[in-house]
């Protein structure tokens, strides 16, 4: 089988799809684009992914045997899922289940805890400081409330989507470890704990979420990455 080309830096969202190609057993090569370096704007990089964000594929082995280039991480999980027959459930309501929570993942638990690490992490740093007491509050908040509507999901059904494990559990894994660094609290929470521990004992997502790893800096500390990232 020919190699996925995955590009991607070592994010939460880059996450999503190393850990998608782990667990599916698919042979993929990493191609690293360093977000805080700009590579991300790079005008072979943009053919592939117009926004400027990674992750992004090329399968060699696309649709018909063509290859097909893919953007956007829940549109690569959704691309994989039904390549392999894999982690998407095994009828229509299973289906309709995994595309809810993966586009809540999309629409909500990503972008608010972006937003979260941001003003509580990143803008401080920035120079001159940002740090707004109200954006603080407002993305730890969020973020506190949609790890509340997680946490009462786990309490019906094992997984996101029900009893079987799925690319919308994938899709908020990572996010969803970071809890810590959102200003979280899982002392409420004990269903979203248990999913977090049982998932991360998973040997493909240890494996997904190790891809270069040692690549994955700092950027509070990295003035150079903020100004790429943060357009300052």
């Amino acid at each position: 089988m020919a190699l996925i080309e995955l590009y991607y830096w070592p994010t939460p969202n880059g996450w999503k799809i190393s850990i998608a190609l782990e667990e599916m057993d698919l042979p993929y090569e990493v191609k690293l684009v360093n977000i805080g370096k700009g590579e991300q704007f790079a005008p072979e990089f943009l053919k592939i992914a117009p926004n400027n964000r990674m992750p992004a594929i090329v399968d060699p082995d696309g649709p018909d045997g063509a290859p097909i280039s893919v953007f956007e991480s829940g549109a690569i999980l959704q691309y994989l899922a039904r390549k392999t027959g894999q982690l998407y459930g095994s009828g229509e309501r299973d289906r309709v289940a995994v595309e809810e929570w993966l586009f809540w993942q999309m629409g909500g638990l990503g972008p608010m805890a972006g937003q979260a690490h941001h003003f509580l992490s990143y803008a401080p740093a920035l120079d001159p400081p940002q740090d707004l007491p109200y954006a603080k509050d407002r993305y730890r908040t969020e973020v506190a409330r949609l790890y509340g509507v997680m946490d009462k999901r786990l309490g019906e059904a094992r997984y996101l989507a029900g009893d079987f494990y799925s690319i919308a559990d994938i899709a908020c894994y990572g996010w969803a470890s970071l809890w810590e660094r959102q200003e979280q609290t899982l002392d409420d929470k004990p269903n979203l704990a248990r999913w977090l521990d049982e998932l991360g004992a998973r040997p493909a997502v240890m494996r997904g979420m190790a891809v270069a790893s040692d690549a994955r800096g700092n950027i509070t500390d990295d003035k150079e990455a903020q100004k790429v990232l943060f357009r300052r």
